[in-house]
């Protein structure tokens, strides 16, 4: 039997991902079925391009399901790490200054699955957040990017 993978993630994250499950399973299940029963409605399924709309679109909630169900059985809760507060790690906001003279930026550090750039949140499995964790406020850290290593200085972890 293989090993599942863990989805690390705040209780916040895990409580997203139970409220996603609910919904698809009570909500959008219901109005793919309707979608199906109407289009079947439309008669000959060879070329019923509704039919086979709403037949995708069970397909994608119905995976979706089995994806959150698998990242909530595996969830590992992220707990801060109050032992050394000045320390990156899982959970915790960093703020950093690109090197010599770039502005802060400020993210928080979660598990791939809460991971949402736009919100400030980044994977623990990306490049910045991989050479952050485990550093201190004061360090100097080189991040490999595709344009190239940039040079940073941790100013705040929180």
């Amino acid at each position: 039997m293989a090993i599942e993978k863990s989805f690390y993630m705040t209780q916040e994250g895990k409580e997203k991902l139970e409220q996603e499950l609910h919904h698809l399973k009570t909500e959008r299940r219901q109005e793919v079925v309707e979608r199906i029963k109407v289009a079947r409605d439309f008669g000959d399924l060879s070329e019923n391009s509704e039919y086979d709309a709403a037949k995708d679109d069970q397909a994608f909630v119905e995976s979706r399901i089995a994806q959150v169900e698998k990242m909530i059985r595996n969830a590992v809760i992220i707990e801060n790490d109050n032992d050394n507060p000045d320390i990156v790690s899982l959970g915790k906001s960093v703020t950093f200054q690109e090197l010599p003279d770039g502005d802060e930026e400020t993210y928080t550090i979660v598990g791939s699955a809460e991971a949402d750039p736009f919100e400030g949140k980044i994977s623990n499995d990306s490049p910045m957040a991989k050479s952050l964790l485990g550093h201190e406020i004061g360090t100097e850290v080189s991040v490999a990017t595709p344009g190239g290593d940039i040079q940073v200085k941790i100013t705040k972890v929180e």
